[in-house]
């Protein structure tokens, strides 16, 4: 059973290549690509924040120091803009990292898959519920309403069990999603009894994708740990939530929201567009621009 009712700690899994968008991510994290004017990372830690939760940590690899610079304070820079009396871009340079919330940070030496990075976070986390974000997947909440964290935050407040956010995909994508099935609780609600990773179509027991974000137990540090690897040497999550559901009640929730696959090209081209006309600063004019486009 959970030691808390509240999630106070978030994982990020941020150890990985980002081979798909080389040559950018040559030396640079890929979570440090910007949508708009933040980095993909600020914007999962913005929504744990915005979540309750206020300590962040972050699995890192090699070559990934870019990622604690932009959560430490950056002295010169600062000094710079107050002495130009930037005081607008300075308030956006301080909110990066704000007072009350804590970074801290873990080496991965080896990519063993999510599980493993996962794992890497145990002696931090400790014996609690907590968070998993992966930037890749960035998520946004409905018009008005609440982050896609928050959602689940307040849904685990009542569960007091692991949550997974999924959402329904084509039956042609469903190799690229760990795949839920289970018995329906509630409206977008459903309690989960059986997982598969990245299913043929023609073996996949439902279309719900698991998406970028999860609450999970302590307990899944035991069936991760246990778990033999799976293909390429590689420790997957899905397997120790597969195994976690032996003991424990595991729901996978419907969020109200939009995912872009910033994993892709594709997801992280879409991201941009709809950021940018939603962006207060730039948006009225890039619809102008967009509308005397000649697309063919």
């Amino acid at each position: 059973m959970p030691s808390s009712t509240f999630i106070r700690k978030a994982v990020f899994p941020v150890a990985g290549f980002g081979t798909r968008f080389l040559p950018a991510t040559k030396a640079q994290p890929k979570e440090m690509l910007p949508v708009v004017d933040k980095p993909l990372i600020q914007y999962a830690v913005e929504e744990a924040y915005a979540a309750g939760i206020r300590d962040m940590i972050f699995v890192t690899g090699r070559n990934k120091r870019a990622i604690e610079d932009h959560y430490d304070t950056a002295y010169e820079l600062e000094s710079q803009l107050e002495a130009s009396n930037k005081l607008a871009l300075l308030n956006i340079a301080r909110s990066v990292m704000p007072d009350d919330m804590t970074c801290s940070y873990v080496r991965q030496p080896r990519m063993l898959g999510l599980g493993h990075a996962v794992l890497c976070a145990e002696h931090l986390v400790g014996d609690e519920p907590f968070a998993v974000l992966l930037a890749d997947d960035l998520m946004v909440g409905p018009p008005g309403g609440e982050p896609v964290l928050a959602q689940m935050t307040r849904a685990f407040a009542t569960l007091q069990s692991s949550l997974l956010a999924v959402q329904e995909v084509p039956l042609d994508q469903v190799r690229r999603y760990g795949i839920v099935a289970g018995d329906p609780v509630d409206a977008g609600l459903t309690k989960v009894t059986r997982m598969v990773e990245k299913p043929k179509p023609e073996d996949a027991p439902s279309r719900l994708g698991v998406a970028g974000r999860y609450i999970l137990t302590p307990a899944v540090f035991n069936h991760i740990r246990n778990q033999p690897t799976g293909a390429g040497g590689e420790i997957q999550l899905t397997d120790g939530i597969a195994a976690l559901l032996k003991n424990e009640s595991v729901y996978a929730y419907a969020y109200k929201g939009t995912r872009y696959d910033c994993g892709s090209k594709e997801g992280f081209l879409q991201a941009t567009v709809e950021l940018a006309l939603a962006h207060p600063e730039v948006g009225s004019q890039f619809r102008e621009y967009l509308k005397g486009l000649a697309l063919g």
